[in-house]
């Protein structure tokens, strides 16, 4: 085992999960937080390298209070990642505003929550990383997806924002802008998700680009990555006009 340290929230399943595992496998000590406790303990059960630590991001003084634990029992945070997220597409179809509601303060403003508990920490360090999940559906606006596009949205631009004023002290902001990924939460789509690909090839993608790249975001697989970036400078008209038609071929 090394001495370096990386924070994964939304740990419990999924990316965040992959991810652990591998920065784990890798000799990272891992600090793990998620709501569901359980798993956690599941997961650190079977790696010596990882330590739960729960909490649901929606609660800003916990934000706090978890990061200090968490210096506190393992001295020193390299990376901080935050990979907290849901997705709700049946409830989007009707225009849900509870759920719209509470996807924004899940994905946006859980991950704001969780970048103010170490932001001064880093600032005041002048090293480290903090990494934002984000999505390539953050790009533009998808169908039955107004709430969770807007909120991957919102966390690119963010992420920019604050790319500039943590470079001043010598700390990297990175984002990951993953696309079709097995998971629980990509599990209720209900059309075809074009190369998809598993939790395990994220976190190599995820830990090289992390690890070994300076690069501001981390997109893959590129094949796809790099169709919705064309996307994504279309004019309007042509934008939705090839989103129409996708739709009608991927059964939605």
């Amino acid at each position: 085992m090394n001495d370096k340290v990386i924070w994964i929230t939304g740990a419990s399943s999924g990316i965040g999960k992959a991810l652990a595992i591998k920065f784990a496998k890798e000799g990272w000590k891992v600090a793990i937080s998620a709501r569901r406790e359980d798993l956690l303990n599941e997961i650190a059960k079977n790696n010596q390298n990882i330590f739960p630590f729960p909490l649901d991001v929606t609660d800003y003084e916990k934000c706090k209070l978890v990061f200090n634990d968490i210096k506190n029992k393992l001295k020193n945070i390299d990376i901080s990642f935050f990979c907290t997220g849901m997705h709700d597409p049946k409830s989007e179809k009707e225009l849900n505003i509870e759920k719209i509601k509470q996807i924004m303060n899940v994905n946006y403003f859980g991950t704001i929550n969780s970048i103010n508990a170490v932001y001064n920490y880093y600032k005041e360090k002048k090293t480290g990383q903090i990494s934002i999940v984000s999505s390539v559906a953050g790009y533009r606006g998808l169908p039955a997806a107004g709430g969770y596009c807007a909120s991957k949205s919102a966390l690119t631009t963010f992420a920019e924002s604050l790319y500039f004023d943590l470079k001043r002290f010598n700390v990297r902001v990175s984002i990951v802008s993953p696309g079709f990924i097995k998971t629980p939460m990509t599990d209720q789509n209900d059309f075809l998700m074009p190369m998809i690909k598993s939790p395990e090839f994220a976190a190599e993608k995820i830990f090289k680009g992390l690890t070994k790249s300076n690069s501001f975001e981390i997109h893959f697989p590129k094949q796809f990555t790099f169709m919705m970036k064309i996307l994504k400078v279309m004019p309007n008209w042509l934008y939705l006009k090839i989103v129409k038609k996708g739709m009608s071929l991927i059964g939605r």
